[in-house]
């Protein structure tokens, strides 16, 4: 197989496993469970070969048929594409192996396999959106992306789930329609659906058709803000991902959100530029919305009883922190934005996945419930607290290190004023995630004898616990893994 067919092959993959899985029945869980695992880790190491391809011989253009730019479909092959591929499946394996033995307790035994199917539809989602270099496929695989995250939130078919996922579908329908009336005013003045050939368009479409090209941008950007849940558009989100199950939680905040970010990222950069954007007061705008969230999104979090709500909110807040990076328009700021993508994702999921097993094992669900958790689930609570401590910027985990990148960003912009406001949110993410770890280890409770215990969990849960949590120290003590393929992909931004 030629290198060049790996993207298009990783997402077929997917998808085809998507249609498939259901035709298996409930009865064949095992023969499931083997098909999926054996796909996330085929496709996670095909993804893993690609993005070596691509920093070793440079991007490329995969073109569908071999027609021309401006009537075929692209995949654009980058630094930034091949790595966010390996991320949504590196993560999306490990869920899926989690997800093997929490969803049987959750949903019934015959909604499985559509479980799986719908997980496995999202990822082909996620993985379109991040290679395509077609606005009309962006939006194909957007849709994809936001049908099957609603499903996998009503799932249980809970009252509460059911809400939340109602709401999630109204307020992302609203996102949707607004991003395609952007698309449509673009094409409008530009005659091209292409990703590249709009970028170099747009400065001649911003000077001759500015009210289109103005509406365009500004409607795109709304659209992947509420889709990212960017503050204030972030009301779906704390009753989508406290609700649903864990590994459903896992997915949306640590992969989900930060996919649309990408999006929003295509239209910045690989559309509009940097040479217009500093000729606006857009970068100005992003970067005051991106500030209110991070200290906002703390402060609501502060004033939650239920961890997984607290975990929503937090989501709300670092969001701030990944589009604030992007608002500062240097490479060290949007290097920042991007390693804090890959550092959320992974804290992000190690404490929802952490918290399902806490939940289930023992049914406490409320901050004062935890007195004693951490010596009856000491590994489970282990990791909890390492993604609790990276998310505050302790050093020593990934989350530090990307606020120090950001932080010394927006000194480089000639933005002191961003640094107060990052040092206020990490003390107020420690508000909220230090009394949770201090319960655990240092209260007592009635329920559980200050004797430490075994997990005793099955390698299902104990390897996606155990990858997600390492991977946050070794990103944190070797930061440069990351970091050094985000600024091969800045010549192509920037």
């Amino acid at each position: 197989m030629s290198n060049t067919h790996l993207p298009i092959t990783i997402t077929l993959l997917t998808l085809v496993v998507g249609l498939v899985v259901p035709l298996l029945g409930g009865r064949r869980l095992r023969l499931i469970h083997i098909v999926v695992f054996i796909t996330g880790c085929a496709a996670t190491l095909l993804a893993l070969i690609s993005l070596t391809e691509v920093l070793h011989h440079g991007a490329f253009v995969y073109r569908f048929g071999g027609w021309a730019q401006s009537v075929g479909v692209e995949f654009t092959v980058t630094p930034l594409s091949a790595g966010m591929a390996l991320l949504v499946m590196l993560l999306s394996t490990v869920t899926l192996v989690y997800a093997f033995t929490d969803i049987p307790t959750v949903v019934e035994r015959r909604v499985i396999p559509g479980y799986y199917a719908l997980v496995m539809l999202m990822v082909c989602g996620m993985l379109g959106m991040v290679y395509t270099n077609d606005l009309f496929n962006l939006y194909v695989f957007m849709e994809i992306l936001s049908i099957s995250s609603c499903a996998i939130v009503t799932i249980t078919r809970k009252p509460e789930n059911l809400y939340a996922g109602l709401k999630y579908l109204i307020i992302g329908t609203i996102g949707s329609i607004t991003i395609f009336l952007g698309m449509a005013l673009l094409y409008m003045a530009s005659g091209t659906l292409n990703i590249t050939a709009n970028g170099e368009l747009f400065a001649r479409v911003w000077h001759l058709y500015p009210v289109n090209a103005r509406m365009a941008v500004g409607l795109m950007l709304t659209g992947f803000a509420i889709k990212a849940a960017v503050f204030p558009m972030h009301t779906w989100l704390p009753d989508a991902h406290s609700v649903a199950p864990a590994p459903s939680s896992a997915l949306l905040s640590g992969l989900v959100v930060k996919v649309y970010i990408v999006g929003a990222i295509k239209v910045l950069f690989n559309i509009v530029g940097v040479e217009v954007l500093e000729l606006t007061n857009i970068p100005t705008v992003i970067s005051y919305v991106a500030m209110a969230g991070m200290l906002m999104g703390s402060a609501f979090a502060i004033g939650q009883r239920k961890v997984k709500r607290i975990l929503a909110y937090s989501t709300v807040a670092h969001i701030g922190y990944i589009v604030l990076g992007i608002s500062l328009l240097n490479e060290t700021g949007v290097s920042a934005a991007m390693f804090h993508i890959v550092s959320h994702s992974l804290m992000k999921t190690a404490l929802f996945l952490s918290v399902g097993v806490i939940i289930h094992r023992t049914g406490r669900q409320y901050v004062h419930e935890f007195a004693g958790v951490g010596y009856r689930m000491p590994l489970t609570m282990t990791v909890f607290s390492i993604a609790a401590l990276g998310m505050i910027g302790i050093p020593g985990i990934n989350g530090f290190m990307s606020k120090w990148y950001l932080i010394i960003a927006a000194v480089e912009a000639g933005k002191p004023i961003v640094v107060p406001v990052i040092l206020v949110s990490s003390f107020l993410n420690a508000v909220y995630y230090l009394p949770i770890v201090i319960a655990a280890f240092m209260q007592r409770s009635r329920q559980t004898d200050h004797i430490m215990q075994g997990d005793h969990l099955p390698p299902t849960i104990t390897a996606p616990l155990a990858i997600t949590g390492g991977l946050c120290i070794l990103f944190g003590l070797f930061p440069q893994l990351v970091i050094e393929i985000m600024q091969t992909a800045m010549p192509a931004l920037l």
